[in-house]
């Protein structure tokens, strides 16, 4: 799959292709639908499909400081991404002059005279272009005008998740803020996941017997309220049953939130300077505070056990 960032990185002899344009923050199920669809529908007219997304998210150029929690860093998009099919990521730097491009202009500027859209799929509430003025109606009488068809999916499926809610990277953000990882996976399709490199910690951990692999997250990183988790570390191509604390480590008085995750049964590691991935399976208690040092790991060793089992259970699922 190609990658390209700006406009400018896509090759001049680039030829018609069908494209699809939004945050696709998580790649959840909903935006799977859509993602798809351009993917069916490019392969029936044997051209290349095309997602066109935006760094850093809109948001924070249009109201600064309003940067929501991201489910995925770009790279990570990109991967789920090319898993479904898509032949090419377009990331548009989203600057102050970019938020002023009227909706006419991306079309021509990017639709039309880069990318030579011959079929755009969109979900219903599709909006683009300065202050948001350009809506799936006015993309389809651009569609008219310039040759490309447009196509619209209703990504809004429903579950159990969030009490029925339709899906979306929104309720997503919020169940995982509230430590509801397993409503979360149900409408990404998969666990949530956290990277980042692993950093120097305390080492509190390993003195206690349970060296934890102390994640520095990536910026804007959605991370899952304080508590301990069941789940997986993905270090060196390998994917290691874990038990997982987030937190400030209010036992020694922490006040540095912090993504920790323990490689059940694993002796040895040595994961500092790795990137590594963090997959969440399931909350298994709150964040507290024990009297004593020994009632810690009394608790840190029934927490493990029971991480073990998660695991295993979801493993033979």
């Amino acid at each position: 799959m190609q990658r390209w960032r700006g406009l400018e990185d896509i090759p001049q002899d680039w030829g018609r292709s069908v494209v699809t344009i939004g945050s696709y923050d998580g790649v959840h199920r909903g935006h799977q639908l859509i993602i798809r669809h351009a993917v069916d529908r490019a392969r029936e007219l044997g051209v290349p499909a095309v997602v066109v997304t935006f760094d850093p998210h809109p948001s924070e150029v249009v109201r600064p400081g309003s940067h929501p929690p991201l489910l995925a860093p770009h790279h990570r998009r990109a991967e789920l991404m090319a898993d479904l099919g898509v032949d090419a990521v377009l990331i548009l730097p989203f600057t102050t002059e970019f938020s002023k491009l009227s909706a006419a202009d991306f079309v021509v500027k990017v639709l039309v005279d880069k990318l030579h859209a011959k079929a755009v799929v969109e979900g219903p509430n599709f909006r683009f272009g300065h202050k948001a003025a350009g809506t799936v109606a006015f993309l389809a009488e651009q569609g008219e005008v310039y040759d490309f068809d447009v196509e619209i999916v209703d990504l809004y499926v429903t579950g159990e998740a969030g009490g029925g809610e339709p899906f979306s990277s929104t309720l997503t953000r919020r169940l995982v803020v509230e430590g509801e990882v397993e409503g979360a996976a149900e409408i990404l399709g998969r666990p949530h996941r956290v990277e980042g490199v692993v950093v120097r910690g305390a080492q509190r951990g390993r003195d206690l017997g349970f060296p934890t692999a102390n994640v520095e997250t990536l910026p804007h990183t959605a991370i899952p309220a304080d508590g301990v988790y069941a789940g997986w570390l993905h270090a060196q191509g390998e994917a290691m049953p874990a038990a997982i604390s987030v937190g400030t480590n209010p036992q020694f008085d922490g006040t540095e939130r912090t993504v920790e995750a323990y490689a059940i049964d694993r002796v040895g590691l040595d994961l500092y300077g790795l990137h590594v991935a963090v997959d969440f399976l399931a909350f298994v208690r709150g964040q507290a505070k024990f009297d004593t040092l020994e009632a810690l790991l009394e608790q840190m060793a029934v927490d493990v056990k029971r991480c073990k089992e998660l695991v295993a259970a979801a493993e033979k699922a």
